[in-house]
């Protein structure tokens, strides 16, 4: 449990609605004064003992690389890892890397990857280990074509292909051992992983009761279309010719292009209008983004969802943040915080990574209040 440091938690006012809590977890590195009555009464049950993130830097690019490079360590003999390769339909196969807790699972933790991630990317890593120590079983999915199976796959994967996802996950609910078969099962993602949790949880709708407990989304590219052009601005050159030259290379693994065809995509826009929309029969990038971005599907989540989201996110412009559907919604819960960058909510102190103990700690709430009604 995070240690409290006596700050004082205050609401942003985001067209927030009782119904839907957004929640500004404040830094105190630069105090503000405020009229605004304390939002302690707000602030949901397990946030009581939820320290407000205080970054190890302010600056925006430092924390996103430090969330990238920060090494971060998972116990695999503590905790060994069974891969597994399901294959959700002919022709693909995706791998998930499974870790049970020591003793009997409290419930399901399926993490999902951002964009060119995989299971060992730094935020997988440590969110899965605070899982495991909280009593999780901890699984990493991979969408296709990532963690090494490219060659195990026919297609890609894109933001918004929910089908592996939710194959996998009615495959896990089906065939647990009899004395897990009631625990609850919790869906984080990350980044583009985000995005796709968000719109399974959309399309699932009242569905999703039965088969997910509760979903979370960290720095999640809402609106793909905004996010892309954010990606394009000078300030983000370099992040975004890193990310195309990442997709070349894992593309190019899977022998369906040609060296020179992928040189031709020169930012994510680019690439994302060559190959990624015409490999999943998208008219174009722009149809790509505005038929999977996530915030088309918020309005349809019926189950509890949270979303952590930094206010100075190097890929996402907070501005997409502003939609109607985040305070219709009382299914949605944001919790917003001044610094973070993207993925980088690195602390000063401990807890060091100060998002894996949010999403954990308020599944364990989720959960005890299922055990309690149950």
């Amino acid at each position: 449990m995070a240690p409290q440091l006596g700050l004082e938690l205050t609401t942003l006012r985001l067209k927030a609605t009782a119904e839907c809590p957004i929640h500004d977890i404040t830094s105190p590195l630069k105090p503000r004064r405020t009229n605004r009555p304390s939002a302690s009464a707000s602030i949901p049950p397990y946030n009581k003992n939820l320290a407000p993130f205080v970054p190890l830097f302010t600056n925006h690019h430092l924390l996103t690389l430090a969330g990238t490079t920060w090494i971060r360590s998972l116990d695999t003999a503590r905790f060994p890892v069974t891969s597994t390769l399901f294959q959700p339909e002919p022709g693909v196969k995706v791998l998930v890397q499974s870790q049970q807790p020591q003793g009997a699972a409290r419930g399901e933790v399926v993490m999902v990857h951002g964009l060119e991630g995989s299971g060992d990317s730094g935020y997988m890593r440590s969110m899965a280990q605070t899982a495991l120590d909280a009593g999780f079983a901890a699984h990493r999915f991979h969408m296709r074509t990532c963690g090494g199976t490219a060659h195990l796959c026919e297609t890609l994967y894109h933001g918004g292909l929910t089908s592996d996802l939710l194959a996998w996950l009615r495959h896990l609910r089906e065939t647990r051992p009899k004395e897990r078969e009631d625990a609850p099962i919790f869906v984080a993602g990350f980044s583009l992983g985000g995005n796709l949790v968000l719109k399974l949880a959309g399309e699932l709708g009242d569905g999703a009761r039965g088969l997910v407990d509760a979903f979370s989304a960290v720095s999640t590219p809402i609106d793909l279309a905004a996010c892309s052009r954010h990606m394009g601005t000078l300030e983000n050159k370099l992040y975004d010719l890193h990310f195309v030259r990442q997709m070349r290379r894992r593309i190019g693994s899977t022998g369906r292009f040609s060296r020179e065809a992928l040189r031709r995509a020169r930012s994510i826009y680019e690439f994302d209008d060559k190959f990624t929309a015409p490999s999943f029969g998208f008219r174009s990038a722009d149809h790509y983004y505005s038929t999977q971005s996530a915030n088309g599907f918020l309005s349809r989540i019926r189950v509890p969802t949270l979303m952590i989201q930094s206010k100075d996110d190097t890929f996402i412009p907070f501005s997409v943040y502003s939609h109607p559907d985040l305070a219709g919604n009382p299914s949605l819960e944001l919790i917003v915080t001044e610094h973070g960058g993207h993925l980088g909510f690195i602390a000063r102190r401990r807890p060091r990574f100060w998002a894996d103990h949010a999403v954990i700690g308020w599944f364990a709430a989720r959960g005890a209040m299922l055990t309690s009604k149950g």
